[in-house]
């Protein structure tokens, strides 16, 4: 029962947290009129994947390296299969061109990236498959080159300029951003306790309990963000948010995570990792070829089916 109330009110915690410091950054970031695409990849997106950084975080610290590497790859999954479908289902999802073109492309990358690292033994013949602190480096590189690239197209004035984002004076979301972060640790140290006493009183591995139950939980942020970006027809910020987080959950949040301490893969598989690599470039299909560049209703129907699917079948490994 105690890691129950832990779980729900770290989870609380880490929701209103999240809530709190994007709206307060993304109030900041409209006061130097950056487009709502930049917004949407960067402030909105980093800020709704907070609750990943600090679960996986204090998880790495806690040696619960299967629950941090679960929660990033399961995030990831539930992000491209669930939150776009669920948001395209709410209303069709029209994807730019130079979201085609260059940063689906990149969540691509990211995928097959963390496949990589996480294969020791079948690439360099190693006893045991680690994410090491050298490929948190390495992760933490390629987060480095994607935020140049945002900075580029926030300088070139790319992305939609319309849409509803709450404006408030400098001190109250100095206020929000400060709150919302000490939330965030707060919630996060407790939730991840909560979620690891479950696992062990259940019997249940912590590497299924990430994949599943923390990735959808630290995920609600990007859920709840997307699908009322869609409904304020506010396309830019709906997919931009999942690609964002994406490639802040997998390149920041499993690169600082990392480099904190070595990250054995234990029982997240390479079926885990190549579940993540299909489900982005599905999104990538999605968008490109079968609705004119709009993610439609039946592709969001189809895309939530995927998830439903993989989840079943996690279930039925235990």
């Amino acid at each position: 029962m105690i890691n129950i109330l832990l779980l729900v009110g770290g989870l609380l915690l880490i929701l209103w947290g999240a809530n709190a410091l994007t709206d307060g950054a993304a109030s900041v970031a409209k006061r130097f009129h950056i487009s709502n695409l930049v917004i949407g990849l960067t402030i909105v997106a980093f800020g709704t994947s907070m609750p990943e950084f600090v679960v996986s975080f204090f998880s790495a610290l806690n040696g619960s390296a299967e629950l941090s590497i679960g929660n990033v790859v399961g995030s990831n999954i539930f992000n491209a299969l669930m939150i776009v479908g669920v948001t395209a289902m709410v209303a069709p999802i029209p994807v730019g061109k130079g979201t085609l073109a260059k940063e689906i492309p990149l969540c691509v990358l990211s995928s097959i990236v963390l496949l990589l690292c996480a294969n020791d033994v079948l690439i360099d013949g190693g006893a045991s498959n680690i994410i090491s602190r050298v490929d948190g480096l390495l992760l933490l590189c390629f987060f480095a080159i994607f935020v140049g690239y945002t900075f580029a197209i926030a300088k070139d004035g790319a992305g939609e300029e319309e849409g509803e984002i709450k404006s408030f004076p400098v001190w109250k979301s100095t206020l929000f951003i400060l709150l919302g972060l000490g939330a965030l640790i707060g919630g996060g140290q407790l939730f991840v306790d909560g979620a690891s006493g479950i696992a062990r009183s259940l019997g249940v591995s912590e590497s299924i309990i990430g994949l599943t139950l923390v990735a959808g939980g630290t995920s609600l942020p990007e859920l709840a963000t997307s699908v009322s970006a869609a409904l304020k027809k506010n396309p830019g910020i709906a997919i931009g948010n999942v690609i964002g987080s994406n490639l802040f959950n997998a390149f920041c949040v499993l690169g600082t995570s990392a480099t904190v301490s070595d990250l054995p893969t234990g029982g997240i598989t390479n079926l885990d990792f190549m579940t993540l690599i299909v489900a982005s470039i599905l999104l990538w299909i999605a968008g490109c070829f079968m609705g004119k560049r709009t993610i439609t209703r039946p592709e969001g129907l189809f895309l939530v089916a995927c998830y439903v699917a993989y989840t079943i079948y996690l279930i039925m490994q235990q």
